[in-house]
């Protein structure tokens, strides 16, 4: 299934942030070089393998600085390309094109990076295993919306968009109200009916008494593989377990076979190299 872009409002504000902190003065080096009635025609190439991510911002981006930039795309979001695949040609005035394109190749260079990395891990998992890939809240400021959306690109799932979208009592959480059963009965009487609860463990303890409190997803933190075989057995699907923290890409064979629901990954977004790509020029 193809992932769903940010809405086009988020995708416009954000290219015009980006945008204003690049070219608000202009650009004295292509003002000085190229002629205003110049056309030309350049192509996006990608110069390693990786997975397709932010075409709509490449064209959003282009939208804004002139229309009559033409953004001809040759891929998808999502597709899985190799070195020397051709993305896009831009064609109309150069002067134009040159202004954007740093803006442009930040954005995909960067999202391709998140959604590369995240192919990566959901290969990773053993065939025919159910255990999603999931991103955490440890996005860049401003880009979450677009790095969650580079997730799915790279067919994993999302965690929680927000602090107000589910409970999620963790470590701090549970040292301030006084241990996890204090916290889960009071996030459990507030929170809507519709809500999950979700609470962080970190010892076998305090996963035993999530369970008795009536937790309905338990995050282990840092748990070693062999911690995480026995808190399943211990849980026994009374509750969806989440493994967190020390994540590697070698776990995750082991950890999907072990049978875990979850993986949060907080290197997806925060520790993803960006991608190779580059606007040659025809």
């Amino acid at each position: 299934m193809q992932a769903i872009p940010p809405a086009p409002t988020i995708l416009a504000e954000t290219v015009r942030r980006a945008l204003s902190e690049d070219i608000d003065r202009g650009d004295i080096t292509t003002q000085a070089c190229i002629e205003p009635t110049t056309l030309g025609t350049a192509t996006l190439n990608a110069r390693e393998p990786l997975v397709v991510c932010g075409l709509a911002i490449l064209e959003e981006v282009f939208a804004q600085v002139d229309l009559l930039v033409d953004v001809d795309t040759h891929a998808q979001d999502g597709d899985l390309v190799e070195a020397g695949t051709s993305l896009a040609t831009l064609s109309g005035p150069a002067t134009s094109i040159l202004l954007g394109e740093r803006v442009a190749l930040n954005f995909l260079q960067r999202l391709t990076g998140v959604s590369t990395m995240t192919r990566h891990f959901v290969d990773a998992l053993p065939d025919g295993s159910t255990t999603r890939i999931t991103d955490t809240r440890k996005t860049t400021p401003g880009l979450r919306a677009l790095e969650r959306y580079a997730v799915r690109c790279g067919g994993g799932h999302n965690h929680r968009e927000d602090l107000g979208a589910a409970v999620l009592i963790k470590d701090n959480h549970i040292a301030a109200s006084g241990g996890c059963t204090q916290a889960i009965e009071r996030a459990r009487a507030y929170a809507p009916h519709t809500c999950r609860i979700e609470c962080e463990v970190d010892t076998r303890a305090q996963l035993e008494e999530a369970i008795a409190a009536g937790a309905d997803i338990v995050m282990l933190d840092n748990f070693n593989d062999a911690q995480v075989r026995d808190a399943l057995a211990f849980v026994d699907d009374r509750a969806i377990v989440e493994v967190s923290g020390g994540i590697t890409l070698e776990r995750v064979a082991t950890l999907g076979a072990l049978g875990v629901d979850v993986i949060s990954v907080g290197a997806l977004t925060h520790s993803s190299p960006s991608r190779d790509l580059g606007l040659d020029w025809s």
